[in-house]
């Protein structure tokens, strides 16, 4: 396909300062997308208002999606904002990941039908994000000074490397670009799935039973991820399980997804 709508879906929760610095990232890239569409798992006031405030200056339509805080619901909210998403294909980011200026770009030249884009991340240190957030520090200031980690991935190569394959090792949510129509073959993200762990695995192994491949990228599409506490995962057990059935069935439509609402 030549010529496509490009979306962003940016997966949020409580982190509104975080947030504010994605979308200002998104305004001032070489490309803005079709359209950004927060997906919130919670309805915190501050991350409504840091929408507000970019909805008239991002320069593309802002959607904000949001459901009540109930623990870790992930691919409900990645489901209700898929189903208010109009671009043919989406790009879906978490909202403590900073895109590089050719973010979108990038994304729109790695595209390729019969594929969906998982692409990678650089780490800035835990210590580190208040100053980045504050403005005192630089994204290139904390490069050369050794505060970010993964480096090489955070460096865009002149020709990007690329391996197509059918594995689930790597797998993110984050980062990870797909034809809209493909997430409707697959029902999207399944909501059995709560609690921390295996969905974004889930719908990859979901889209290999489709037929489709995987093209992990190195080189292109450059993001900064602002770590934090890891999340806790009392659940991953329980998920992990989930997968191992989605796996072991081949089966490529999850009965709880997308459909219910749309």
């Amino acid at each position: 396909m030549k010529n496509f709508s490009l979306g962003l879906i940016v997966n949020t929760y409580r982190n509104p300062r975080a947030l504010d610095k994605v979308l200002a990232a998104i305004h001032g890239g070489t490309e803005l997308p079709h359209e950004v569409i927060l997906a919130e798992d919670d309805e915190d006031a501050a991350t409504a208002a840091v929408a507000a405030d970019w909805r008239d200056r991002l320069g593309c339509p802002l959607v904000h999606c949001s459901q009540a805080d109930k623990g870790y619901r992930r691919s409900r909210i990645l489901n209700l904002a898929i189903a208010r998403a109009t671009s043919d294909y989406l790009v879906f980011i978490d909202g403590d990941c900073i895109p590089g200026k050719r973010f979108v770009a990038d994304h729109k030249g790695l595209a390729r039908e019969g594929c969906f884009v998982q692409g990678r991340r650089t780490f800035l240190d835990e210590k580190s994000v208040p100053a980045f957030l504050d403005g005192r520090a630089s994204a290139r200031k904390l490069f050369w000074t050794g505060k970010i980690s993964g480096r090489f991935k955070a460096i865009r190569l002149p020709v990007p490397k690329i391996k197509r394959n059918r594995e689930l090792h790597g797998v993110l949510g984050c980062n990870l670009g797909l034809w809209r129509e493909d997430l409707l073959a697959v029902n999207g993200y399944d909501e059995s799935f709560e609690g921390w762990g295996a969905e974004d695995s889930d719908l990859a192994a979901r889209l290999y039973h489709l037929g489709r491949d995987r093209l992990l990228v190195h080189g292109r599409a450059v993001l900064l991820h602002l770590n934090h506490p890891f999340l806790p995962r009392d659940d991953y057990a329980a998920n992990k399980a989930r997968l191992q059935q989605t796996l072991d069935s081949g089966r490529i439509r999850c009965e709880h997804g997308v459909d219910a609402h749309r």
